[in-house]
């Protein structure tokens, strides 16, 4: 029946485009190669053009775990799915229980209000939907698989700093309202081009740390923009 529903999802987002094109996790198409050839081929330009450019890495903290219900059912619902369909996903979400048993000892029963069910066929897809509007208004150039999200802009001039922390505020703020918090442990920015400013940017009351080289799906990116 979760193939079934997966089936009639992924007809809709797909006839509607409901999911943006930031997304390239469980997207059909798609993949770690498109998520990283389309947001550093942007990165690139910029630094052909001879502009400094700083790239935030971000993670959201057990994001498959923390996802509301509540809020996921709004979002199928802006996202055009019939009611049908979104009352089947309530009814599949709803009642669940789990408790914790260690050496033969039970905690008590405690209801499971929130998380994506991280393995399910429904699992990936309702994640993308629940996270969909991440990058809603944003100024600068956005890439996400799954949660994890990176954040190009142009630093060489006061406006495209100014950018860039407008959009961090963005993601802070999307991140409050939707019960969500980004890993402090897991935020960087890496600082590229030729005279780079080395601008200090935050996410919310924090300043993000600086780095040298990052990991990218995979992939190791310094700030001389080279990878392996």
């Amino acid at each position: 029946m979760e193939r079934f529903i997966l089936g009639v999802i992924s007809k809709n987002v797909e006839e509607k485009k409901a999911i943006r094109s930031s997304q390239h996790r469980s997207t059909k198409g798609k993949s770690c190669l498109t998520n990283l050839i389309a947001f550093y081929n942007g990165m690139t330009g910029w630094m052909d053009e001879g502009r400094a450019v700083d790239v935030v890495y971000l993670d959201i903290i057990k994001a498959f775990n923390t996802i509301s219900h509540s809020f996921l059912i709004g979002k199928l619902r802006k996202c055009g799915l019939d009611k049908w369909t979104v009352r089947w996903i309530e009814t599949w979400l709803k009642d669940r229980a789990q408790r914790v048993m260690i050496s033969g000892t039970e905690s008590s029963w405690r209801s499971i209000t929130s998380g994506a069910f991280q393995g399910s066929v429904l699992g990936p897809v309702l994640f993308n939907i629940f996270i969909n509007d991440l990058d809603e208004g944003m100024e600068c150039p956005l890439s996400k698989f799954a949660d994890d999200t990176t954040l190009g802009g142009v630093a060489d001039k006061r406006e495209g700093c100014a950018a860039t922390q407008r959009d961090l505020d963005r993601l802070e703020s999307w991140a409050e309202r939707n019960l969500m918090k980004f890993n402090k442990g897991k935020w960087r920015v890496v600082h590229l081009g030729r005279n780079n400013p080395l601008h200090q940017d935050r996410l919310g009351a924090d300043l993000l740390e600086s780095s040298s080289v990052e990991k990218d799906l995979g992939v190791l990116v310094d700030n001389r923009m080279t990878m392996s």
